[in-house]
């Protein structure tokens, strides 16, 4: 698209979404995939108030701008622009969490959908219940003024049904596991917490589709951002930055229908998304947290520098040997292409996918990525070296000293508590059995399974090296 088609703002359509967690993935995946279905339906109020549930950081980059932005899709000969208009307001829930609920309330409101990460849902990772020791639990259980996303999809349901008015649906574009099931489950405990009546209402109207989301987007960086600007014609202070690859497969049940012709933009509209939602977390997912932990350990910065390195190209397709026999393929997929068509994606230089973003949070990515895949490898079994030394390369980055003895800034919701366990082992094997003990990511069953093998592997890792073990796993 030339950049002079770029600097006038489009039309801007009523709202009928409401998104908590408004973040790069999202502008870079759903706002696109529903600016398409409008554009081909013809229009539609599908418009999206976004939701930042804890910094003003976007709303206070958009605003200038009537909400638009750029979306950069970084192809390997170049990078083009486009200009998303889908967007009609950002609200910071912390600022005034009651515009949030009013907001979410509105009758216009069809659908909320959510990208607020694994720990947003304030949820056990390892079993999938709600956590109600969380804080932000809590706290919602004390006020009417909610502060997690569970809180404000309970209580802006609960202003509906005391107005009369229809629910929305729930559609949470997270990677979990069955997600709109994991969602429902988290909702209905904390509702039933607060209104038994309210919670009986919620499992009778809301729907909670389950999805598959895939667009890798990097954080977008200060040059990225001078460098947009130049590139769309007009000073964008908040571009998205993604590969060429998109894939949204839905589950078509929404609350009395409504929603945006999705199919039109290219959606995949199922029964029952989890064939898509497992082969994506476990081959996609799953592989790319073990080349961030084992990556970032190598000392390479991004994904498509760890793909450069030959050693580690082996250890991915090692990776996809274990675990492609623990998923079911869905109708007219090919996993082995499925796998090609990932390490073709990993390797585009234009994606600078940094191998420390990827290792955040990996206490509440690790049961959904990779430790379902080693209890069904188990089950029937087989052996995964290559999944053990991604645990093993896990525990290392969590202990907080990577290889040549610097610091590791850990993001995590249970850093602290990692960094003091593995302070107090002496030793690969006794790191390994303290994080094992760790029952919100290893349950006790899995953990005794677990412990010879990854023990084997953190031995190598710490013994050799992060490249020399992928390439003794690989060979």
């Amino acid at each position: 698209m030339p950049a002079d088609d770029l600097t006038a703002p489009a039309a801007k359509a009523a709202t009928g979404i409401v998104h908590l967690g408004l973040g790069a993935f999202f502008r870079a995946f759903g706002c696109v995939y529903i600016a398409d279905a409008m554009a081909a339906s013809g229009g539609g109020d599908w418009g999206i108030v976004g939701v930042s549930l804890r910094s003003p950081r976007t709303r206070d980059a958009l605003r200038g701008q009537n909400w638009d932005y750029t979306s950069v899709t970084l192809g390997p000969d170049g990078e083009t622009p486009r200009r998303i208009s889908v967007l009609n307001d950002v609200l910071v829930a912390p600022e005034d969490p009651e515009a949030v609920l009013a907001a979410m309330a509105d009758p216009t409101v069809k659908i909320v959908t959510l990208t607020v990460t694994e720990k947003g849902y304030c949820h056990n990772p390892a079993t999938g219940a709600l956590n109600p020791d969380h804080p932000d639990i809590a706290q919602d259980l004390a006020n009417d003024l909610p502060v997690s996303a569970p809180g404000f999809l309970v209580r802006a349901l609960q202003r509906r049904r005391a107005a009369g008015v229809a629910p929305f649906t729930v559609l949470t574009c997270d990677n979990l596991p069955e997600n709109g099931r994991v969602v429902r489950g988290v909702v209905l405990d904390l509702a039933r917490r607060i209104d038994s009546d309210l919670a009986a209402w919620i499992e009778a109207e809301v729907r909670f589709p389950s999805t598959m989301v895939d667009r890798i987007t990097p954080a977008t960086t200060g040059s990225d951002i001078a460098r947009v600007a130049e590139l769309a014609g007009w000073p964008d202070a908040a571009p998205v930055m993604h590969e060429p690859f998109a894939q949204w497969a839905v589950e078509d049940d929404f609350v009395g229908g409504a929603r945006p012709d999705l199919a039109a933009a290219g959606v995949e509209m199922v029964a029952d998304v989890t064939a898509h939602e497992h082969m994506k977390l476990r081959m996609l997912n799953g592989t790319h947290s073990s080349l961030a932990y084992t990556g970032y350990l190598a000392g390479h910065e991004t994904i498509a520098d760890t793909m450069a390195d030959p050693v580690f190209a082996a250890y991915a397709r090692q990776l996809w040997s274990e675990i492609m026999p623990a998923v079911t393929a869905p109708e007219g997929v090919d996993l082995s292409e499925y796998a090609e068509a990932l390490l073709a994606r990993y390797a585009n230089p234009a994606i600078r996918h940094r191998t420390w973003q990827i290792a955040m949070d990996g206490s509440q990515k690790l049961p959904q990525r990779i430790l379902g895949t080693l209890r069904e490898t188990f089950d029937a079994g087989r052996t995964a070296p290559g999944l053990c030394l991604a645990v093993a390369a896990w525990m290392r980055y969590v202990a907080g000293t990577d290889e040549t003895g610097q610091p590791i800034d850990v993001r995590d919701p249970l850093a602290e508590r990692f960094h003091a366990l593995a302070a107090e082992a002496s030793g690969p094997a006794e790191t390994v059995a303290a994080l094992l003990g760790v029952r919100e990511v290893f349950p006790e069953d899995l953990a005794a399974r677990l412990k010879a093998p990854v023990t084997d592997a953190a031995e190598r890792l710490w013994s050799i090296g992060a490249g020399a073990a992928a390439q003794e796993v690989a060979k």
